[in-house]
Parts: structure tokens; sequence; C-alpha cells
């Protein structure tokens, strides 16, 4: 069970308990999808059908055209795209593809848990490449070449970071695709995040954008954070012809079809205006500010970095404790607040905890009263 779920269910026993465990944005379906699917339901006689395995032709086509807006690259929609029911199944059916037992997998560390299991159960190894906390969570490049190994079959990142908020600068995501390519290994780019990027927006580099890459990368979107659809399971996939091949069978062997509404949900998303994002964006940019002051009051439990992008800090934990597993149990059980242990990201994470700050505002301030009211000031 990931560590997130497993917080998130134990959570639900202890009443009343305030809980930065799940990053479960706080935001509603925006309306104009809504109303499409209700039109949809009441209209379209196929729209609780099966669709064919890769997805709707609409819904592909409409996912290539964003995907050339957002990274200026042409993709085939028929050979090159595959509807997902959102990343975290899109990537198990990449995994396995990819990944035979005893294979290896480069993620970082900190690194997205469910990576690292999904990796484990389909029989792989995680090797984990070290982010510098003091750097700001950033990947020390010269580092990559000692963890590929003749078994190492890819690489994934997250950019803006799952757990720990920071955006990876273009010169490193180049060079680990330099690096990648010399090795004959698959970059493998999941992207919750890249809509909420703040201020740093700049400093936010795609590298699905830069066509010399183009044969090693498998790019995957999710409609979960930026449309706040994460319970119709959304997303799409790009990738090389022959990997998509493959993978749209074992997405075939797991559950047919990304369930039909839901694809028409999110053909919706891709061909209105996102209008809503930028209001997504400013309300968590707020809620980054408050968690962040709510956090330099607590000073003597946690030290924390403040996060360019998503909507996790991963403070480290500073009070007196033996491991962060027993920290965030101790946490919710004698103050009633959730957050996720941060050693279930990978080594580096321990003495660690995530904190979303995806949810309500209200919810963020019970949650550090009760942390005063516990460590006191």
């Amino acid at each position: 069970m990931s560590a997130i779920k497993d917080m998130s269910i134990r959570s639900a026993k202890v009443p009343g308990a305030a809980s930065l465990a799940w990053g479960l944005p706080s935001f509603r379906t925006p309306a104009p999808i809504r109303s499409a699917v209700a039109r949809a339901l009441e209209d379209d006689p196929k729209s609780g059908m099966y669709a064919l395995p890769a997805g709707l032709p609409e819904l592909r086509s409409a996912a290539a055209r964003e995907h050339q807006r957002r990274t200026g690259q042409r993709v085939d929609p028929e050979t090159r795209v595959m509807i997902s029911a959102g990343n975290m199944e899109g990537l198990q059916a990449l995994f396995q593809t990819i990944v035979d037992p005893g294979d290896e997998v480069i993620v970082t560390d900190p690194g997205f848990v469910s990576h690292i299991s999904q990796i484990r159960f389909n029989g792989g190894v995680p090797v984990f490449w070290q982010m510098d906390e003091a750097s700001g969570w950033q990947l020390d490049i010269n580092a990559l070449p000692e963890l590929i190994g003749p078994r190492t079959k890819a690489i994934v990142l997250v950019t803006p970071s799952n757990p720990t908020g920071a955006i990876l600068s273009k010169g490193t995501l180049q060079a680990a695709a330099s690096i990648a390519r010399d090795h004959g290994l698959l970059m493998i780019l999941d992207d919750p995040y890249s809509h909420f990027t703040y201020e740093n927006q700049d400093r936010f580099y795609n590298l699905a954008s830069d066509p010399e890459y183009a044969e090693i990368i498998a790019y995957l979107f999710t409609f979960s954070k930026a449309y706040a659809m994460s319970g119709w399971r959304a997303g799409y996939m790009i990738a090389p012809e022959t990997l998509v091949t493959e993978v749209v069978k074992i997405h075939d062997l797991t559950m047919i079809c990304t369930p039909r509404i839901s694809q028409i949900a999110a053909h919706v998303a891709l061909v209105n205006d996102p209008v809503h994002l930028d209001e997504f964006q400013r309300i968590l940019a707020g809620r980054r500010t408050l968690i962040c002051e709510r956090l330099d009051r607590v000073g003597h439990v946690f030290q924390y970095q403040q996060p360019e992008g998503a909507y996790y800090v991963f403070p480290h934990i500073v009070a007196d404790h033996d491991n962060s597993v027993q920290f965030s149990l101790d946490l919710l059980n004698r103050a009633r607040v959730t957050v996720t242990p941060g050693s279930a990201f990978g080594p580096s994470g321990e003495h660690h905890v995530r904190m979303a700050y995806c949810v309500e505002d209200d919810a963020i301030n019970l949650a550090f009263d009760r942390i005063e009211t516990h460590f006191g000031r």
C-alpha cells in the first residue's frame, strides 16, 4: 500500500483529523467540462460504451494538438498517442511493457512513492538518483552515469517534483537525456504539475519540446491536477510508435479502455480555453505562502525549502524523533494531523514528511494550530 494512501486511510479513521497527506486538489471540475458531460450522457447513446483501446480518435487528435501547442513538436495521433486512465495506469502499463525481472529503472531520491512501488511490482529494481536538499533539491548530473548498468532500462523524472516541489533545470534535463540516449535508455516524463510553477514559470523546461530526444522520450500528462479531474482517471501518453503499440496491448488487457465518459470530459478540457488555470494557480500560490508562514512559526519542529512548483512541501524534521514513519503516526494519533512519512519517497526522504497544500486554507491552519499545540511554540 502506498504510504500516501495508507496515511489517508488511517486519517479517515481519526475523527476530525486535519489531513495534509493526499495530493487531492480541493477544486471542483470546471463547469464547462461538467456541463458537456451532462449533455453527452443525455444525448450521446455511446457515452456509456467501450472505446477502442488506444482512445477516442478525437481525443487523441486533441492531445496531439495540445502537445504541439505546449512543446512545438508535432506527433501523429494515430501512432504516437494513447489515452490512459491517468498517469498511474499509463505508467503501470509502460513499466509492464519495458521491465523484466531484475531490470533497473532510475528514479530521483526523493521521488514519487508510487513509481518506486510500480517498478518493484513489475519485478524491477529502483535505482535512486539522489537530490541535494542544500541546493534546493537539485540533481547532480555527474552522478548519473555511475547509476547506469547493463540492466538499466529507463530514467523517470517529474518536474516540478513530487514530493519536493523542485523544478529541474534545463541543463540537467538535457544532459540526462543525452546520457540516456548514449546508453539506449528510455526517458519517462511524468507530468502532473507543469501548470503550477508560480513565479518560476520561466525556469520550467519541458524536455519533450526538444526534437533531438523525441525517439527516447515517453511523455505522460494527466488531467487530474490541472483540470481537477482526479476521479475521472484520464491522461495521455506520447511515445515512440513501437512503444505505444506494445503499451496499448497491456492497457487493453488491464481495462480494455479508459472510461469513455472520462475521455469525453478530457476532450472538452482540451478543446476549451482553460480559463480556470489562472485561478487555480493563484489560489495554490496563496496556500503555498500560508503553509510556509505556518512552517516558519514551528522552526523547532521543521526546517524546509520553499517549493518552486507543484503543491507539496517536504520539510526536514528537527524535533526529537526516531524515524519519519513513527513521527507521522504519532502526529496523527496524538495531534490529529496527517502527513506522509518521507521515507516512503526514497532513502533521502527519511527524517522528512510530505505536506500537500492543495487543501483548503482552513485545513492548513487547523493542522498547524494543532502542531503548535502539540509541540509548543
